[in-house]
């Protein structure tokens, strides 16, 4: 059976239901994670971890040739059908200048994550170069430690330490350089309780039990900030003011689309030029991420020529 996936990207590579068995061929330890559903169907144990990291290891080794890749205990295991979704519509953005998307087109991933899974797909698919950003040592080295187990990763994906953990852009993006294009999945809960709560939601929806429970001190990051999406996301669009000049579109993922009239308010005031909205959708999940400028066509055309 292979029912398409309502709402993919046309180019993501995930548009119908996983090939479990040639999955498991690649990374032979998902086929322990492999149970039959209640309709006799073969599946993913999703209520498992564990299964769910195999499951990714599985994916990015299939579809990606990234042959060396995990996370430590505590870090959020992203689906990599959503996440690759953010790079094509990301790819589209950044073709519509030209017509054509760059085939060297250089990103900064804001929170690269231990996963490093951004990076990972973006280089395979558009040979894109990236420098991740990361706050959490725990994190930067596992994502370090998977861009040195892949040949031609360290040639392509540079990670640098952000010092500041209320800076984003700041110490980041050096003088004289300059990026296509930003990304983010920003924190979303407002405080650790409830980026706590939100987890334990989904441990019950998925029928875990409390042992199989993630470890929140890694993820703090990852799950929550002072005062939330919002706030966080505001801060980056006046951060990015500092930086119009060098960064042809900072986008962003908004989880919620209540969110975005606070968003698109702060956008106005900090003198966006253009701002884009992409609407996403995986199955039942809707999804969106918001992208501004503060150049024109004119000067967005000259940036890239300069560039290239």
């Amino acid at each position: 059976m292979s029912a398409q996936k309502p709402g993919l990207h046309p180019r993501n590579r995930h548009q119908h239901r996983y090939d479990l068995a040639a999955l498991c061929q690649t990374t032979p330890e998902l086929t322990s994670f492999l149970i039959r559903t209640p309709a006799g169907e073969q599946s993913v144990d999703f209520a498992n971890p564990q299964a769910v990291k195999a499951l990714n290891k599985a994916l990015l080794a299939h579809f990606y040739a990234v042959t060396h890749w995990d996370i430590p205990p505590g870090f959020l295991c992203p689906p990599v059908p959503g996440r690759a979704d953010y790079i094509h519509h990301l790819a589209d953005l950044l073709g519509e200048t030209t017509g054509s998307i760059p085939a060297q087109a250089t990103i900064l991933d804001v929170g690269v994550g231990a996963n490093c899974i951004y990076p990972l797909i973006g280089v395979h698919e558009y040979g894109w170069r990236f420098t991740g950003s990361e706050v959490s040592d725990a994190a930067m080295s596992s994502a370090q430690a998977i861009i040195q187990a892949n040949t031609g990763l360290s040639r392509a994906i540079r990670l640098r330490r952000q010092k500041d953990p209320a800076a984003i852009f700041t110490g980041i993006i050096h003088k004289n350089e300059f990026y296509d294009a930003t990304l983010c999945n920003p924190p979303f809960h407002d405080s650790a309780a409830a980026a706590r709560a939100g987890s334990e939601r989904k441990r019950r929806n998925l029928g875990q039990n409390k042992d199989d429970a993630l470890n929140f001190g890694g993820q703090q990051q990852e799950l929550w900030c002072e005062g939330g999406e919002v706030a966080f996301i505001k801060k980056m669009i006046a951060e990015s003011q500092t930086f119009r000049r060098q960064v042809l579109w900072f986008t962003t993922l908004v989880s919620r689309g209540e969110n975005l009239p606070p968003l698109y308010r702060a956008l106005t005031e900090a003198g966006a030029v253009k701002v884009v909205k992409k609407e996403m959708a995986q199955g039942q999940k809707q999804s969106r991420f918001i992208a501004w400028t503060f150049m024109d066509d004119d000067q967005r055309r000259r940036f890239i020529t300069r560039k290239r």
